[in-house]
């Protein structure tokens, strides 16, 4: 009965997240373009300058992202600090990234994971990822989405967030904050997988059903199909934009995964294969789907208590 119900609201969501997606309708999708960035070997490496970050309020901020597109709404990124105490500076603080057109965590959940940190000792930090909420241009239609048959369009989005995630944690150290942890969900879990695979600054992870293997996302998910339908007989190595392509620059000790062993978006198979490449960091499994993982009890506040032992251990590099 867990499995039904855990597979069923999964599916619902992956049948509502595919009719928001454009089939392609023959304008160009960039394929050459996509291939070239995915084959080149400096992919989402480089030197990133701490954000300029400007409040807007006591704890609201915006920062220009570090490597901007076209579309000038989605070059703001708008973000929300919660401090602990009037010294979060010398507090060690933690980064959340929200997944897909994820509202529920981004207005809902992640506030209350924030209190969960601050009571811990630990301050809290979210951005709006690129071509989500605020940043996503009306005039582009579905078009505009994060996932595109434009797989150049998905492409630059992945190395824009990768980018303004590595600038904000530039911008924390410089602050003087101790520790920077990051905490990512779904497609936020991958980005977090792919900054500590490109970033000495992070201290530790946790990824909540990270989408381990685009390629497979790619080749089976419903939502995905106006990127199949693009891609056909095209040889782009997507398998670039797979976690375990690339190596934590962390020690595994400081690595947590959650695992929904019902989950219809990322198969579990493909989690435990990140698991072993990763050289077997801790794993938390889970009789949950996608979705429902957000609602096993006590979960959040078993995370948020694994973050702040880390930031109370010694650091390994």
């Amino acid at each position: 009965m867990i499995r039904l119900v855990c597979q069923s609201i999964d599916r619902l969501a992956i049948h509502v997240a595919a009719a928001s997606l454009p089939m392609p309708d023959g304008r160009d999708c960039h394929l050459d373009e996509a291939r070239r960035v995915l084959q080149d070997p400096e992919f989402g490496r480089g030197q990133v300058a701490p954000a300029a970050v400007e409040f807007d309020g006591p704890n609201i901020f915006h920062f220009a992202s570090p490597r901007p597109c076209d579309h000038a709404v989605n070059n703001i990124v708008p973000g929300r600090l919660y401090p602990c105490g009037t010294d979060w500076r010398a507090r060690p603080v933690v980064l959340l990234l929200h997944g897909w057109n994820d509202a529920l965590n981004h207005v809902y959940y992640f506030p209350r994971h924030a209190r969960r940190l601050n009571r811990l000792g630990l301050s809290a930090v979210t951005i709006q990822l690129p071509w989500q909420f605020d940043r996503y241009p009306r005039g582009l239609g579905g078009w505009g989405n994060f996932l595109s048959a434009d797989l150049l369009h998905t492409v630059e989005g992945a190395l824009q967030a990768l980018a303004e995630a590595r600038a904000l944690v530039q911008w924390l150290r410089a602050q003087g904050c101790p520790f920077v942890g990051i905490w990512g969900v779904s497609l936020g879990a991958w980005l977090a997988g792919l900054a500590i695979c490109h970033d000495r600054l992070i201290d530790a992870a946790a990824l909540v059903t990270p989408v381990a293997r685009v390629d497979h996302l790619i080749a089976e998910a419903k939502f995905c199909g106006p990127i199949r339908r693009a891609l056909q007989d095209a040889s782009v190595p997507v398998e670039r934009l797979n976690l375990f392509s690339h190596v934590p620059m962390i020690d595994k000790s400081r690595i947590l995964l959650i695992e929904g062993e019902h989950d219809v978006f990322v198969a579990k198979e493909d989690v435990e294969e990140l698991w072993r490449a990763w050289g077997h960091p801790e794993i938390w499994r889970h009789r949950s789907g996608h979705i429902s993982v957000l609602v096993v009890p006590r979960l959040a506040g078993r995370m948020a208590r694994w973050m702040a032992a880390k930031a109370s251990e010694p650091v390994v590099k």
